[in-house]
């Protein structure tokens, strides 16, 4: 029957085929009407499968479609312009628009009587964005559509009922077809094979991943849902939300139940979610970095043609690219039809500068060599490829137009575009861990040691390659360990990037900066931040960073060179560390734009706030992927701002590193394996899961070290000098009269890929309008009283311009108030108050939420400039300060000071910040006046500091004369030392007879005197053996009783000066 399709085949492709007689209804194809209707109908295509459509579905005019294989919630889909789940193609009624043929990129086909000869002159003309899988008994066909909805193509892929098939036959129809003749070929086919079941639709799909075998049938990978994540010079970058694995079997195919190794096989594969963190693009090569990518056009344009994306996409970061092999081979364009897919992080945000945008991208790729888990995959492979390798790039552009293109045209160099890229990845040497046993950390083994470092040499050429010269080692681990594990690689590193610098020329060596970067996280004396500050800054000056131009009015920038950041993991301190030389390029970036005057972008900002957001994400995507749990130590650590909750946070994300390392790492290497192609099934050989180690399928072939025609590498000249020639961008060329006719469009499709011309759409459904901003950091209410400094450059403190109005609120209700109020203040008790913080203070939810706690301090150089004035109140006599850096108010206030502010409250002031307090606190507010307070006093008993004030009183009490002599010894001295008024003490009675009590008797009756009394006895002996106690300024058990000692008492039991919570 499959032979008996090729007539009809070729004769629609000469366009010889009827069309359906205009009066026939659409009707829905089931198969109880089957045997009924003499010509099936399908589902109708129609440029714009919307709300029209949706309308005749739901009233019945056009029968739904049957979609076996669709999961639910297809239909569910109306509210976005973009659908996550592709919708099928639809049949027309009309024959009047089935008739009209898209116009081709050269406008040559607008008559629309045939199909095109696949010549048009866009080189993205044929490159399909929609798919529908129809299926009959003996095939499946892929129909796909480009971007505009007018021109389709197919593919033919073969069924088979042999389990054991090692062919794949798959058939590239070059026909691009219209509307009309795509509806005419889906009847031919589907009367051609209606005796076996006629053409069903499958599903729908973005695209295919590829295919790939076991043991048994071949299976296709589709894409079958999608979301935008990024929009890059107007093409979009989407992230893989669903796929479906499709045997290319029969109908009547059942598996083979003893067949095991297959089911296995399917098990393992189904360990790698694919819905997490890949990418794909079906105009940009996100394989690439922007700087490539623009110096490739450019390059191509001026040798007076376009260049072809599809055959350039670097294979390092094609994660199916295995799949892709089989496409390849067999099809004349394979990407037309699959799609490279991406694995790593993508995230975009906006930056909104007083009406000028500026947006944000980070694009994270991760190299499929060597890729594996945290502890089976360390160091490197001899072919220099090492374990997670990462490059994370970051593309700032300002908004002002959507394509890579300045006015002219001039193609490909707007300059409002600018990256900057990184680098990640384990220390290139044979090194391993051992995770057998149950250590959280095991020990560190150097397995080989290579006295001419062959894996770092390759390893370093290969960075050279990539991103030029010269390169920057950032080295974080330890130094100094009791138990040396890290400083044994520091070493051994150490002497390598030594040796291999001998050979390079001056200028191109190998920078290689080692800090202890955990060591100083966990001394109180340094700071982390402003070491990687300066690290970051010399960084970029290095290395430079990337802006596009057409180099006469706009000059032209490139990166020669890359920052290669390396810990022990490339996880929690890499990240940190990227992420701080990431805001320093920001800040050069943001100013090569004209956005800002200076370079450098102040914490606590709200475009800083939201790259710390974007980085984080990036660091947790990244360690979940290698290390099986989120990061452990992030931003917050390091600047050592983090709650006191993040603690129990990090405590579990290292128990779940702990777990994955331990129980689950080995079936995530097995999937990667799998997926990547590093094992691949055949006869003979020992099954994936039998594998004692899996070291030899991401290392060269030992049999092939003895192949005379295998290329040695030079020990000395280990390096490729080509690679360290800097990256040139030629300035734009003088324009021909000839490419000023040249149309946009066949060059670069933005235009019908963004703006959709022929598509209904609605602003608030796009994903740059709902794309995350820093509008959404301000506060609606108060940007609308106009108290709030929309800046995003502007430095968020603990005190706002709400705390400014409150505060001068205050001081006018200071000065008006009654003399006779303030006389009454001045006899009130004081007491301690616990209040809760201001409202306008940042949240403490999330990352980043106490910053304001150790910012609200003022240091001990800021406090020695504060003096006090003669009415109490402080004044500053170093620098002004501005209203954002008040000094912050303690939540411990003593009743007179806080009966003021509770007076404004009363009166209902507070400055219109929404809850004062004289308001109820809610236990959440009570939780942060208690952190506050004791954050408060724990810095000051860490800072202790002396005010002039006191340091006077000291002084003066030191100095303070002294009338009466002390008591040194217990001699009586002379008579003529001792003064007259104390001669009649000193030769008292006391001395012989004591201190009791003396009875006189008057009259017969006996008579004492006050010490007579049995309690004022007790009570005088007690005193008097004070004097006695060896140690009396030590508490025994027996005084913990007593009353004076009811403080000491809680103190035991462990009570500290709140109550809320005892003493750790």
């Amino acid at each position: 029957m499959a032979d008996a399709v090729e007539p009809e085949l070729a004769s629609a492709q000469a366009n010889s085929i009827v069309s359906a007689p205009p009066d026939a209804g659409p009707r829905t194809l089931t198969s109880e009407s089957r045997d009924t209707i003499d010509e099936p109908i399908f589902p109708p295509l129609q440029n714009n499968a919307g709300a029209e459509t949706d309308s005749l579905l739901s009233s019945g005019t056009i029968g739904a479609p049957s979609r076996p294989g669709m999961g639910p919630g297809v239909g569910d889909d109306n509210d976005e312009d973009e659908p996550a789940v592709a919708r099928p193609f639809h049949r027309t009624s009309s024959p009047d628009s089935g008739a009209r043929s898209g116009p081709s990129m050269s406008g040559q086909d607008e008559d629309g009587e045939g199909a095109t000869d696949g010549t048009a002159g866009s080189r993205f003309g044929h490159k399909m964005h929609k798919f529908s899988l129809y299926e009959t008994a003996s095939r499946f066909y892929i129909v796909g559509g480009d971007v505009t909805e007018r021109r389709y193509r197919i593919l033919k892929i073969d069924r088979t009922d042999d389990e054991d098939a090692s062919e794949l036959s798959i058939t590239d129809d070059k026909t691009v077809y219209s509307q009309k003749d795509m509806n005419q070929l889906l009847d031919t086919i589907d009367d051609g094979n209606k005796h076996l079941g006629g053409l069903k639709l499958r599903c729908t799909t973005w695209g295919l991943l590829g295919f790939i075998k076991f043991t048994g049938p071949w299976y296709m990978l589709l894409i079958t849902k999608k979301s935008t994540v990024a929009l890059i010079g107007g093409h979009s970058v989407y992230q893989v939300d669903g796929t479906d694995l499709i045997p290319l079997t029969s109908r009547a195919f059942k598996t083979d139940q003893r067949n095991t190794e297959e089911s296995r096989f399917l098990g393992i594969l189904n360990n790698l979610d694919l819905t997490r963190s890949f990418y794909y693009s079906y105009s940009y090569d996100i394989t690439h970095t922007l700087q490539y990518n623009i110096t490739r056009e450019r390059l191509a344009l001026n040798n007076g043609q376009p260049c072809c994306v599809d055959d350039d996409f670097n294979s390092m970061f094609v994660w199916n690219n295995h799949l892709l092999q089989p496409a390849r081979e067999l099809l004349h364009k394979p990407y037309d039809w699959c799609r490279p897919i991406i694995h790593g992080y993508m995230d975009q945000s906006a930056v909104s500068i007083y009406g000028r945008t500026a947006h944000i991208t980070i694009i994270a790729r991760r190299s499929r060599y060597f890729a594996g888990a945290r502890f089976l995959k360390r160091g490197a492979n001899d072919l220099g490829y090492v374990a997670n390798d990462v490059e994370t790039e970051q593309i700032v552009s300002e908004a002002l137009t959507t394509s890579f293109h300045a006015p002219g045209p001039k193609f490909f160099a707007s300059p409002a575009y600018t990256s900057y890229v990184q680098h990640r990845g384990s220390i290139p040497l044979y090194w391993t861990q051992d995770n057998t046993g149950v250590t959280p950390k095991p020990m560190i083994e150097l397995n080989l040691v290579d006295p001419f470092y062959t894996a770092a040499a390759l390893h370093f050429d290969n960075l050279f390659e990539r991103y030029g010269a010269p390169i920057y080692v950032l080295n974080l681990v330890k130094a100094r360990e009791r138990t040396p594990r890290e400083s044994k690689l520091l070493e051994e590193y150490g002497r390598a990037i030594e040796y291999l610098n001998q050979f390079l020329p001056a200028g191109k060596t190998i920078i290689h900066h080692a800090w202890d970067m955990s060591r100083a996280a966990k001394s109180p004396n340094e700071d982390v931040i402003a070491t990687l500050e300066i690290i970051g800054e010399k960084v970029v000056q290095t290395t430079g960073f990337f802006h596009n131009g057409d180099g006469h009015t706009s000059p032209i920038r490139t990166q020669d060179g890359v920052v290669r950041t390396n810990c022990i993991d490339c996880l929690d301190r890499t990240n940190a560390a990227q992420f701080v030389i990431g805001k320093r390029a920001l800040g050069h970036q943001l100013h090569a734009l004209g956005i800002l005057e200076d370079t450098v972008v102040n914490y606590d900002t709200d475009a800083v706030n939201l790259f710390t957001h974007m980085y984080h994400d990036h660091g947790d995507t990244i360690a979940v992927q290698y290390g099986g749990s989120q990061l452990v130590n992030t931003m917050e650590t390091y600047r050592k701002i983090n709650q006191w909750t993040s603690h129990s946070r990090d405590m579990i994300e290292s128990f779940k590193r702990y777990y994955n390392n331990s129980f689950l790492d080995g079936q995530r290497q097995e999937a990667y394996n799998l997926f990547l192609g590093n094992y691949i099934f055949s006869q003979g050989q020992p099954m994936l899961w039998d594998l004692a180690t899996d070291y030899y399928l991401h290392h060269e072939d030992p049999r092939m070290w003895l192949d005379e025609k295998r290329r040695k590498r030079n020990y000395i000249n280990w390096f490729t000098p080509k690679h360290l020639q800097p990256r040139v961008l030629e300035p734009y060329p003088p324009m021909k009269r000839d490419s000023r006719k040249m149309q946009v469009s066949v060059v670069d499709d933005y235009w019908l890929e963004y703006y959709r011309p022929s598509t209904l759409s609605s602003l608030v459904k796009m994903f740059p309008y709902k794309m995350n901003s820093t509008i959404k950091y301000i506060p609606f209410k108060t940007a609308q009283e106009g108290r709030w400094d929309l800046s995003p450059f502007r430095v968020r403190t603990t005190e706002g311009l709400q705390h400014t109005h409150t505060v001068d609120s205050q001081q006018q209700e200071q000065q008006q108030e009654p003399a006779e109020q303030k006389n009454n203040n001045k006899g009130r008790k004081k007491e301690v108050t616990i209040v809760a913080p201001h409202d306008d203070m940042p949240h403490l939810s999330g990352r980043g939420g106490i910053s304001w706690l150790l910012q609200s301090y003022p240091s001990s150089r800021d406090r020695d400039t504060c003096t006090t004035n003669g009415n109490g109140n402080n004044t500053n006599n170093g620098q002004g300060q501005g209203q954002d850096q008040q000094q912050p108010q303690s939540i411990m206030k003593e009743q007179q000071q806080q009966q003021q502010q509770t007076t404004v409250e009363e009166k209902g002031g507070g400055g219109g910040g929404g809850g004062g307090y004289g308001e109820k606190q809610s236990a959440l507010e009570k939780s942060r006046a208690a952190q506050w307070t004791f954050t408060k006093v724990v810095h000051e008993s860490l800072n202790p500091t002396v005010s002039a004030a006191e340091q006077e009183d000291y002084a003066r009490y030191v100095s303070h004369p002294h009338n009466l002599p002390l008591v040194v010894s217990s001699e009586i001295p002379a008579m003529s030392e001792i003064d007259a008024e104390y001669i009649e003490y000193v030769h008292g009675s006391w001395q012989t007879e004591g201190l009791h009590t003396t009875t006189t008797t008057v009259g017969g009756s006996s008579s004492s005197s006050a010490g007579e009394d049995d309690s004022n006895r007790a009570m005088y002996q007690e005193h008097m053996q004070i004097g006695t106690n060896q140690n009396p300024l030590t508490v025994t058990e027996e005084d913990a009783q007593k009353k004076r000692y009811k403080a000491y008492r809680k103190w035991l039991r462990g009570k500290s000066l709140f109550k809320q919570q005892p003493v750790d």
